[in-house]
């Protein structure tokens, strides 16, 4: 869309009021605006003119906008109105301009978010959960999304997360020849998923592959695959493997790896089946704990896809025209019920089954518990206890315990600080369980913090991992008023991680001995050690080369001047 068109668009449908530009995308620009009926501020989402050079294009457009309309939740970006304009472009031409009156968010776009830097694991997880609640509802209400990307996500000025453009994507995508033509338009070419870079039928699990991609791109602030253009990213999402985040940001859990890489898989069927389980496994992923994985069979999804078929469509109108199948084009019932006959032989039929279900339940009742614990045993609490006491349990649970040695001042040396998995998740027979030990508290060494201001010394004391003790003043000719004097322990001593360090503070005095009556070669070390600037006097009034008398004496500033008289008579 040129700035000629953006301009002169001032009022659309006689209502809203088109602001300043929020954001400018690959299909649309978005704009700040107003509802004058209703006195509300809103987004307005202008489309590329080009888009609505189909007729075709126009009425699926208003079709998909009036469906994604009626999805109210709290995650998702609500559509208040759509239409087009009829506008008067730079060169005179009257010209078509779709447009989308949506939900004013407060926030930033996701994009933007990453593109500072790797997110959090914890608050990426928090993010992409939300995403998930979002396309659960949306692919409950028959909508696949198909442009799941940074670019479709906002995140609120309090933190939660709302996803915008359901529906769009599809009316565009149908009324499109090939990828080529759409690739800048409907589901950017990095967050394609194998079946839309193919051109083959998309279902909600396509949604689940490119929320996986957004996931992976939070935790590490990149794409998985880069290519010098979109149809060489899209052969990558065909062919190639991506590399876990971790291999980017080493702090990425290898469970939320293998999380990231199944919602990544090539096949579908290996994919999460739904939203829902997508978000249950990265949550227990970011909770510490192993998901566990349920293989699905090709077989097994004819109906998990808003109660349809995929596996019977031959492409996307297949898949939704069995949802509209009017009610005079089912075949006819040929009987009004069944025979009695039929009514009792099934009621026998079950009975039976409920006496063998009951029979079967009892015999098995004796065996379960030997053959679950060969088959998934539940990881032991040895928290707390000595290393060969918790090695000997995970032994006799026919697990197989592994040593890490870590510091710990919340822990006496030998003794367990947690394991990996942690107790209570179910694992395999012969799993390593990763135990880390107590090494005693952390050995550390005082800082140098003599001569350092009070708050700075804390300050380092605490960087280092000491605490700060007790604090007293005393007099120092030397040290400024407020800063450290001595270190009790000294600097340089190694203490266990969280000892508690004294410290004395300069009061910014020194105390002045009174050092009259006594020889001028006797005083005069003592006050030049205080750092005191001596001036003296003559006193004829008494004899024996004695002082008789001192300006000042007990508290006084650092570097202050004292005056000594002398007894001068002979």
């Amino acid at each position: 869309m040129t700035e000629g068109v953006a301009q002169s668009v001032r009022l659309l449908a006689g209502r809203y009021q088109v602001g300043d530009l929020l954001g400018r995308g690959g299909m649309a620009d978005v704009h700040v605006g107003t509802d004058s009926r209703l006195g509300r501020r809103v987004a307005i989402k202008l489309l590329k003119p080009t888009l609505a050079t189909e007729p075709a294009f126009r009425s699926r457009f208003r079709r998909e906008a009036q469906e994604a309309a009626k999805m109210a939740h709290p995650t998702i970006v609500r559509i208040f109105d759509a239409g087009e304009e009829t506008i008067t472009d730079e060169t005179g031409a009257e010209i078509q301009l779709p447009f989308i009156i949506m939900e004013f968010v407060d926030g930033r776009l996701l994009k933007d978010l990453i593109a500072e830097g790797p997110i959090d694991p914890a608050e990426a997880v928090r993010i992409i959960s939300q995403v998930l609640t979002a396309l659960e509802y949306s692919h409950r209400a028959g909508v696949v999304h198909r442009d799941v990307k940074p670019g479709n996500i906002m995140v609120t000025a309090n933190g939660g997360v709302k996803v915008m453009d359901f529906g769009i994507a599809r009316a565009i995508s149908d009324s499109s020849a090939s990828i080529a033509e759409t690739s800048t338009i409907v589901g950017t070419a990095q967050y394609f998923s194998p079946e839309q870079a193919r051109g083959e039928a998309v279902d909600a699990r396509t949604d689940l592959y490119s929320t996986g991609i957004v996931l992976f791109e939070m935790l590490t602030g990149r794409a998985p695959f880069i290519g010098e253009n979109p149809v060489a990213v899209a052969y990558q999402h065909v062919n190639q493997q991506p590399l876990p985040p971790s291999a980017w940001t080493p702090r990425v859990s290898p469970a939320l790896d293998a999380v990231v890489l199944r919602a990544m898989a090539k096949d579908r069927f290996e994919r999460f089946q739904t939203a829902g389980e997508f978000r249950i496994d990265a949550e227990t992923a970011a909770a510490g704990a192993i998901p566990v994985k349920k293989t699905a069979h090709a077989g097994e999804f004819n109906s998990t896809l808003f109660g349809v078929n995929p596996n019977s469509s031959t492409g996307p109108e297949a898949t939704f025209r069995q949802l509209n199948v009017d009610q005079n084009d089912r075949i006819p019932r040929t009987q009004s019920r069944p025979p009695v006959a039929w009514i009792w032989g099934g009621i026998t039929v079950l009975v039976v089954m409920i006496v063998a279900l009951g029979v079967w339940v009892h015999d098995i009742t004796s065996t379960s518990t030997s053959y679950t614990q060969n088959v998934a045993i539940s990881v032991p609490d040895i928290v707390g206890k000595s290393y060969e006491e918790g090695a000997a349990l995970l032994t006799d649970g026919k697990l197989v315990p592994s040593r890490i040695d870590e510091p710990s001042s919340d822990f006496a040396a030998g003794v367990v600080i947690r394991t990996d998995p942690e107790s209570g998740v179910t694992v395999a027979p012969d799993q390593d369980i990763t135990v880390y030990v107590s090494s005693g508290a952390r050995a550390i060494g005082v800082p140098a913090i003599v001569g350092v201001a009070e708050s700075d010394a804390a300050a380092a004391l605490v960087a280092a991992g000491l605490t700060v003790g007790s604090s007293t003043q005393d007099y120092s000719p030397t040290v400024a008023k407020g800063a450290v004097i001595s270190a009790d322990p000294a600097p340089g001593t190694e203490l266990p991680e969280g000892t508690a360090v004294t410290l004395v503070i300069s009061n910014g005095m020194v105390n002045v001995p009174d050092v009259t009556r006594q020889t001028i070669a006797a005083a005069q070390p003592t006050l030049e050690a205080l750092q005191l600037t001596v001036q003296y006097e003559s006193d004829y009034g008494c004899s024996g080369n004695s002082i008789s008398g001192q300006s000042i004496v007990g508290d006084q500033p650092q570097k202050s001047t004292i005056t000594l008289r002398n007894c001068a008579r002979p």
